[in-house]
């Protein structure tokens, strides 16, 4: 099937107005984690004594979810990206709340759901939602005064990094910390409060410290205060070493059989070991141009709303990216946290995808009164002098 631009379908108008080398680099990334699937998912199923290519047809399976995902919100508008955002968020912290009562542990920790026989992250699925609508609340904030939008982003923070407390998952908790923060900076509050909030985040981190053992000691392990490097962290660095640049080949490393997740948060490590540092470089070479390339589409927005909902969402997948790679390599205590789109992981890939399809669907080029700020309707424009055609009254 050919498209052109004199047609005028939903699927046409959504292919020539999205960033095509952004969403080439995301189809790269998901293919990517595809390969890897086949790499280092049987290990890992003989390890746990399931058929050989479980985890790889499972990871297809959630590939495809993402594809089903990716595409049909990517063609959604401002006001519909921002509608899916809050049911994303507000239902997905009600799971979450569930999870606490009615969830699995797993390793000490309350973070699972189980529905219809698969299992699954609540808080996955709060955060893209929790990033745009956190982006909508700071961007009117930030402009009009009349109204507690700040103080309602504050909350919403508060309220999710409470329940990811409560669960524990310290590494997500940060991660949506540290986007928060860039997006209240993104959406122009004055310095002296950037001050106080990581004057908060400090004491976060400190009251965790003594509060939490499990996160004690990891990172008392990784400052050298007495705890030892974890047996998977050594393992991953020694796959660096052993791969060095171009790695011992596609299915041939040894390491990964001894790494119990590295189908998952030590996926890179097995990159390193089979294909070399010269292929993690790639990967982050990947993982930076989608984050860049999207922050780079944000500035040319006129929208704030879709400015800071875009860098919130760019700095969710580039974070979580930077954070699975430092661990990967001992630069951070061991957290957890899956790479984008190659570990296997079905809520997180669905939850990526969701953020990526956001970004791609924000970013498409569309007239500028698309993307009004929420709650200006025509009547407004209408005011100022400006006149708005029935295609936008009904956007």
């Amino acid at each position: 099937m050919r498209l052109s631009r004199a047609e005028r379908s939903l699927l046409s108008d959504w292919w020539f107005s999205v960033d095509h080398r952004l969403l080439a680099a995301v189809l790269f990334l998901m293919l990517a984690g595809m390969v890897m699937a086949f790499g280092a998912g049987p290990p890992a199923a003989a390890r746990l004594g399931l058929p050989d290519f479980y985890f790889v047809e499972r990871h297809a399976l959630f590939l495809l979810a993402g594809l089903a995902v990716l595409v049909p919100v990517s063609m959604l508008g401002p006001r519909g990206v921002r509608r899916l955002a809050l049911f994303l968020c507000f239902f997905g912290l009600a799971l979450m709340v569930v999870a606490l009562y009615q969830g699995v542990a797993l390793n000490g920790a309350v973070r699972w759901v189980h529905f219809a026989g698969l299992a699954f992250q609540p808080s996955e699925i709060v955060k893209p939602g929790f990033v745009v609508i956190s982006a909508w609340l700071l961007s009117e904030g930030a402009q009009r005064h009349d109204v507690p939008a700040t103080e309602f982003a504050l909350a919403l923070l508060i309220l999710f990094a409470g329940l990811l407390a409560m669960q524990p998952d310290i590494g997500q908790l940060a991660l949506i910390a540290m986007v928060w923060a860039g997006m209240f900076m993104a959406a122009g509050y004055p310095l002296r409060w950037m001050l106080a909030i990581a004057l908060a985040g400090i004491a976060g981190l400190v009251a965790i410290y003594f509060s939490l053992p499990h996160a004690a000691e990891r990172i008392d392990a990784f400052m050298g205060w007495g705890g030892t490097v974890s047996d998977q962290t050594a393992i991953a660095l020694s796959a660096f070493s052993e791969g060095g640049w171009f790695g011992r080949g596609p299915g041939e490393g040894v390491l990964k059989t001894r790494l119990p997740d590295a189908h998952n948060d030590y996926v890179f490590a097995v990159i390193a070991e089979e294909l070399g540092i010269a292929a993690c470089l790639l990967l982050v070479g990947v993982y930076a141009f989608v984050t860049l390339r999207a922050v780079a589409g944000a500035l040319t927005q006129h929208s704030p709303f879709v400015r800071v909902a875009i860098s919130g969402l760019a700095m969710l997948f580039g974070f979580q990216a930077l954070i699975n790679m430092a661990v990967n390599v001992n630069l951070l205590p061991a957290k957890g946290m899956t790479l984008p789109f190659i570990s296997y992981g079905g809520s997180s890939l669905v939850s990526m995808a969701m953020a990526m399809a956001m970004i791609i669907a924000l970013s498409r080029r569309r007239p500028n009164t698309e993307a009004l700020s929420w709650p200006e309707r025509p009547a407004d424009m209408q005011a100022a002098g400006v006149a708005a055609s029935p295609r936008e009254i009904r956007t």
